[in-house]
């Protein structure tokens, strides 16, 4: 088997109102607009302006400043602004922005996870240097989390006693260079009262699993993010699928992009399965279709 993961990532960068720039991945992007104005929304969630129709689509434009907590662009620079719209987790919102930079081309390998003196509610999801500046990149899932949040008690609905103890002894790794993502993954299990261990990033979780395997206790189920700085998604599951004494595990890979190509180049590199969105009954469904897979073995 050959990779099949390509490290190249685009990355559009942007100013807020505080002058200092971000980024965002291409993949998330559908397009960039000038600031027009939009149509009020009664109640709300502070940050969103209103909507707007562009294309034939209603979407909600969100104040990417205001939602961060450096408050709200002014009434005065509204019509010098940009809507970024995106594409994330199903759900297509657009983001005000204070200036346009340029796209960039960097490598997943050349991201690095923020620091940790920056604490653990900040919206960055990594830092990457261009042209000798470090860029922090936004993390657009802790941004939507935040205006929508998910419910995991919705798993509960989906599962029966007699499947959750099924579930129980699996020995599941959950594995999301996003702490917002990890909160929901394991608010998923806690839930359902059944344990997992967690892990920032693919190497370390490359490091678990072969210490687990070394202790005849091999990971069952690994739910891992698709796009991490370093080790991404579709790495790790070539490393797992090459690995002899970790390649029977059932993987599912997640991704907040809302594309085809994703769940393609997942399956392309041994993943069983790809969603495209977290879902609280999505994940619990495919877990236990990886629980009938550990337990009922296809014949070879």
């Amino acid at each position: 088997m050959t990779s099949k993961s390509n490290y190249s990532q685009g990355l559009l960068l942007f100013r807020l109102k505080n002058g200092h720039q971000f980024a965002l991945g291409t993949l998330k992007i559908q397009e960039l607009v000038p600031y027009k104005a939009v149509t009020p929304m009664l109640k709300s969630e502070a940050g969103i302006k209103g909507v707007l129709t562009i294309r034939n689509q209603t979407i909600a434009v969100i104040d990417m400043a205001e939602v961060i907590g450096l408050g709200p662009v002014s009434e005065s620079k509204l019509n010098e602004s940009f809507i970024v719209v995106t594409d994330c987790q199903r759900r297509v919102v657009g983001f005000v922005v204070s200036q346009i930079e340029k796209i960039v081309e960097t490598n997943w390998r050349e991201i690095k996870q923020p620091d940790k003196i920056l604490g653990t509610d900040v919206f960055i999801t990594g830092t990457v240097e261009v042209e000798g500046e470090f860029i922090q990149l936004m993390d657009v899932e802790l941004l939507l989390n935040k205006i929508y949040p998910p419910d995991p008690r919705a798993a509960l609905a989906v599962i029966t006693d007699f499947q959750r103890e099924q579930l129980r002894p699996m020995n599941i790794l959950v594995v999301d260079d996003s702490l917002t993502a990890r909160r929901q993954l394991t608010d998923v299990l806690e839930l359902l009262n059944v344990p997992s261990c967690v892990t920032d990033n693919g190497q370390k979780a490359l490091v678990y699993m072969r210490d687990q395997a070394s202790k005849g206790h091999p990971v069952n189920l690994l739910v891992s993010d698709i796009e991490m700085p370093g080790l991404d998604g579709y790495e790790l599951t070539f490393e797992v699928r090459n690995s002899p004494d970790l390649a029977a595990a059932y993987i599912i890979l997640h991704t907040s992009l809302s594309s085809e190509i994703s769940v393609n180049q997942a399956q392309q590199v041994g993943a069983n399965e790809a969603l495209t969105k977290f879902d609280a009954k999505e994940l619990v469904i495919s877990m236990m279709r990886g629980v009938e897979f550990i337990n009922n073995p296809p014949e070879i």
